[in-house]
């Protein structure tokens, strides 16, 4: 499931959506702060251009949104249905969850954004 060659492995490792050989990342560590966004200009491996044209991850702000309601849906359940907490704390958890795991929810859009255009490519691994 979480295998190179499938979707969801680009997805959760932030690699080259077409050979999954290396991070479209400058830096692995989502928060390093001020890297957090920056990505390289194309893929070493297969030659892949990440940023298809200007503003291309725009897009990935809608799916941020979506990300963003999944983590605080999460974030919920385990506070108000698993802890019985009451509705401050279960509100409070929810906003630290968001800004906890806000750099992880950019890159997981973005990466989610640019896999909806770009597909695994089996032949560009062995080269």
């Amino acid at each position: 499931m979480f295998t190179k060659g499938t979707k969801l492995y680009s997805i959760f490792t932030g690699s080259c959506p077409k050979c999954h050989q290396e991070s479209m990342y400058t830096n692995k560590n989502a928060y390093n702060l001020t890297e957090t966004l920056k990505i390289n200009e194309r893929c070493s491996h297969c030659n892949t251009k990440y940023r298809i044209e200007p503003s291309f991850f725009y897009g990935a702000m809608y799916v941020s949104y979506a990300v963003g309601v999944a983590f605080a849906v999460a974030a919920f359940v385990i506070s108000n249905l698993i802890f019985n907490a009451n509705l401050k704390v279960t509100f409070i958890s929810i906003v630290g969850t968001l800004v906890v795991f806000m750099p992880v929810i950019m890159r997981l859009s973005r990466n989610i954004w640019i896999n909806f255009f770009m597909s695994y490519d089996k032949d560009l691994v062995k080269k």
